[in-house]
């Protein structure tokens, strides 16, 4: 199925359900939905980022420190996390942690999110059609990197609150 053509649910203000569109309607107009953010850390403590590929509907090209997506009509936020981490990096069987939900407003998106973590090793098989490329940084190296290079800003957002409340993390 193409992307476009995936059933999103769409929320209110309060992340109140109030209707199941495509993914293209709900871009064409600027609807509020429902998205997963999963935070991938090896053993390290360093952060998985993931290169967007060009062919995204939004971001396309971009850097982004969490992997997941649209939560589509029907869906749990877990399982939409669960989802997700399959599709792009192949992880199946890995504990996620729940952190927090927010909402976000910016650049045409405007997304109710829930934050998860995890921990995974790798290798990972990245999904061709949204993730171009991907490697594992220290936190201070993403924040000096988010200078220079072009980061999704909720994703950007997702992780100083993350960092904001787990100080002692790394």
């Amino acid at each position: 199925m193409n992307p476009a053509d995936e059933i999103v649910q769409i929320v209110d203000e309060q992340n109140q359900e109030v209707a199941q569109v495509s993914r293209r309607v709900m871009r064409e107009g600027c609807l509020i939905h429902r998205a997963c953010y999963i935070l991938v850390f090896n053993r390290s403590q360093e952060i998985f980022v993931q290169k967007r590929t060009m062919s995204k509907d939004i971001y396309p090209g971009y850097l982004d420190v969490a992997t997941g997506g649209v939560v589509l009509a029907g869906e749990s936020y877990e399982l939409s996390a669960k989802r997700e981490l399959a599709e792009e990096l192949g992880v199946r069987k890995t504990a996620l942690s729940r952190h927090f939900d927010f909402y976000h407003e910016a650049d045409n998106n405007r997304v109710w999110g829930r934050v998860f973590s995890c921990i995974a090793e790798g290798p990972f098989v990245l999904q061709p059609e949204e993730v171009e490329d991907g490697f594992f940084l220290g936190l201070d190296t993403v924040q000096a990197l988010a200078a220079t290079e072009r980061f999704t800003p909720d994703g950007l957002m997702v992780l100083k609150r993350f960092m904001a409340d787990h100080a002692h993390f790394p």
